[in-house]
């Protein structure tokens, strides 16, 4: 694949959807910077994991402090004594308001200082947890804002949008990650790296997931 001769910021958490999006762009584009936002997570080993897998990949990682959020917005991903639950008819405890509006709002600031005119971060619509700003309309509409309040060319894109986690971890396999991924990667709410406690939501999402494309792909049955 020709790379284009272009610039990218790929907002990195270090877990497997973002990983996932920082070596698809890395493929695609001449230059890519990873941004990781210290917003006060409930585990710090999320920045260590970034930061390792930014070094691995040999590009350059900017850590931003955002926590004033962590002030703002208390939730299950911030604060020890607030559980893990998801009601039906409320969003989960793991929601943050406005952590993607501000993340994004971020690294395009950041991206027009270092002449990047690509965003990309790894939301999903299809496997997403009920979060209002992993949408599609809520992208689409923060990328309009942005170009017109900075008066600048941005476009956010979102390699992950349509795709569940068993086409995800195609995407892994496609980019010959797949293992890398699995290994090095933290999504678990407990804070273990790899195939994580198997127990949290975002676990059983993953874990699931990366079954179904193994079976799938074994040929035992479809994706």
């Amino acid at each position: 694949m020709n790379k284009r001769d272009e610039k990218a910021i790929v907002v990195f958490s270090g877990g497997q959807d973002s990983t996932t999006c920082l070596l698809w762009a890395i493929q695609r584009y001449r230059e890519v910077e990873a941004v990781t936002f210290n917003y006060g997570q409930r585990h710090k080993q999320e920045l260590e994991c970034a930061a390792e897998i930014a070094s691995h990949c040999g590009i350059v990682h900017h850590v931003l402090d955002l926590s004033l959020l962590n002030q703002l917005a208390p939730n299950a991903l911030t604060r020890e004594d607030i559980a893990i639950e998801a009601t039906e008819g409320s969003l989960p405890t793991t929601f943050v308001d406005g952590r993607n509006l501000l993340f994004l709002s971020f690294a395009a600031v950041l991206a027009k200082q270092r002449g990047a005119h690509h965003i990309i971060t790894g939301v999903c619509e299809t496997d997403f947890s009920g979060y209002p700003d992993c949408r599609d309309v809520f992208i689409k509409s923060l990328n309009v804002t942005l170009n017109l309040s900075m008066d600048y060319f941005f476009v956010i894109e979102t390699p992950l949008m349509w795709l569940d986690k068993a086409a995800t971890w195609a995407l892994a396999d496609e980019l010959g990650a797949l293992d890398y991924i699995r290994e090095h990667t933290l999504t678990c709410y407990n804070g273990i790296i790899g195939d994580g406690c198997g127990e949290c939501p975002a676990c059983k999402l993953r874990n699931q997931g990366l079954q179904r494309y193994m079976l799938g792909k074994s040929g035992g049955g479809a994706q």
